[in-house]
């Protein structure tokens, strides 16, 4: 049984909110907005009490009070997540680890945070040094890199690097277990895969190092396509002119162009594929000749965040597309489907084929285990769980692995592949399983408490 009160009694002087409405708004992430499924699980659950630790010596008083005491812990940072990373399922104390936020070094090609910090303010640093992080969530401006690391996988980069489980995108992470004496433990290699999208269930993110890219000036650009399988294979090919530092590749339809107000004045209804980018501008020319190869048009071109749609591109890819759609459609909803070479294209066309009358389209170029992929989706009109159920096996048919973003479960979302030293870990670090409880789970769900994982998912299959 947990205990709040010797629980608070031992945390002595680490800062502590009880305020209801403070601590109920803060059990909320994005997920609501994402699944109409989790939602109705998501407004169940909040947790008895926040806790805001200001430095390293806080969080080990953190753990060693929840483990003496039995208090679930939910790790938080910005509460950007949408898988319902940040959900607490079984109440607890919310952890909000954004005051360890310090930039600790960035030399040599890498940089090593706390997991507080926000990733805007470490590429800030890592600027003055000529670098930037490799990759970054379209929720750059506020996420932290701990919640990016613990919950999120690519983001505005992965058409370069990747993702952020392949080998050499993150460097070293430091972890606490949540014991009476905790453990600060260092994981390299490939162990970081460990805690990775894990949604800080194995395990308190303390510290995070990742490697950086050249910090190129980057330009951005709305291209128009007559054709949405055109833009699509203009996509392929750009992401593969090796030569073109890209950062950014979001194809849309005209259909999912028409939901985004912010978009709206830089389209044609007369042109169904549009490719939002980011490319250094150094190439700028090589990338307008590629456009016209294709047969495109450029609609806006300036520099990173300088664009005439108030906000930097990237904040109309990636998770943002949808946020966007759903201001003027909010019965929009998704899948997620991985479209992998050598048929990646072809797939594309396939899912586009059977869906475009009743659909817009969105998919973001990523780099996957060694593969050039898409990571996309069609945008469609909710009706009930049935009906995603039936787009995602039609998905599948069409060559994509997909994954299921309407579960709260780390196993069943399909994302992270989950064994046996997955589980040794996790009974390792969390030895009462105290940590974000019910998310990371090794035997089969209970159905009453996530609905969504009967959805049916493969997931990501990944290289042994």
């Amino acid at each position: 049984m947990r205990d709040l009160s010797s629980f608070l009694s031992a945390l002595g002087d680490v800062p502590v909110v009880s305020d209801a409405d403070v601590v109920r708004r803060r059990s909320r992430d994005m997920t609501a907005s994402f699944s109409p499924v989790m939602k109705r699980d998501a407004m169940e659950h909040t947790a008895d009490v926040l806790v805001r630790p200001r430095d390293k010596s806080d969080v080990l008083r953190v753990a060693a009070a929840a483990a003496r005491a039995r208090m679930p812990l939910v790790m938080r940072g910005a509460g950007t997540c949408n898988f319902g990373q940040g959900i607490p399922l079984h109440g607890g104390a919310l952890v909000d680890m954004t005051a360890l936020d310090q930039v600790l070094w960035a030399r040599d090609g890498r940089v090593r945070a706390q997991a507080g910090a926000r990733m805007q303010a470490i590429d800030y640093v890592t600027r003055s040094i000529g670098s930037e992080l490799r990759m970054h969530p379209s929720t750059r401006r506020a996420a932290t890199i701990g919640g990016f690391v613990g919950g999120g996988h690519a983001g505005v980069g992965s058409c370069a690097w990747g993702i952020l489980r392949d080998r050499g995108n993150l460097l070293g992470l430091e972890v606490v277990s949540v014991e009476e004496e905790p453990r600060t433990v260092q994981l390299t290699g490939d162990r970081v895969n460990l805690v990775h999208h894990a949604y800080g269930s194995n395990g308190i993110i303390t510290e995070v190092e990742l490697p950086l890219a050249p910090a190129w000036p980057w330009g951005e650009c709305i291209v128009l396509f007559p054709e949405f399988m055109t833009a699509v294979r203009f996509a392929h090919a750009l992401a593969t002119s090796d030569g073109i530092p890209k950062k950014l590749v979001s194809v849309l339809s005209g259909r999912s162009w028409s939901m985004i107000r912010a978009l709206q004045p830089y389209g044609d209804a007369e042109y169904d594929g549009l490719v939002l980018a980011m490319v250094a501008e150094p190439f700028a020319e090589a990338f307008e000749s590629l456009v016209h190869e294709f047969g495109g048009r450029i609609s806006t071109q300036a520099p990173e965040g300088q664009g005439p749609y108030n906000a930097p591109i990237y904040e109309f890819a990636w998770g943002h597309t949808r946020l966007h759609a759903n201001r003027t459609h909010p019965d929009i909803v998704t899948t997620v489907g991985l479209y992998l070479d050598p048929d990646a294209v072809g797939a594309i066309g396939r899912t586009h084929q059977r869906m475009r009358d009743a659909a817009g389209m969105h998919f973001e170029v990523k780099r996957f285990d060694g593969h050039l992929g898409f990571q996309g989706m069609p945008l469609f009109a909710y009706r009930d769980e049935l009906q995603l159920a039936q787009v995602m096996r039609e998905m599948a048919e069409d060559g994509a692995m997909v994954a299921n973003n309407h579960t709260f479960l780390v196993k069943e979302g399909g994302m992270k592949p989950v064994d046996g030293e997955d589980a040794a870990f996790k009974r390792a670090m969390d030895p009462y399983d105290l940590m974000n409880p019910g998310k990371l789970r090794f035997e089969k769900p209970a159905q009453d408490e996530a609905k969504g994982a009967a959805l049916p998912s493969e997931g990501w299959r990944f290289r042994a």
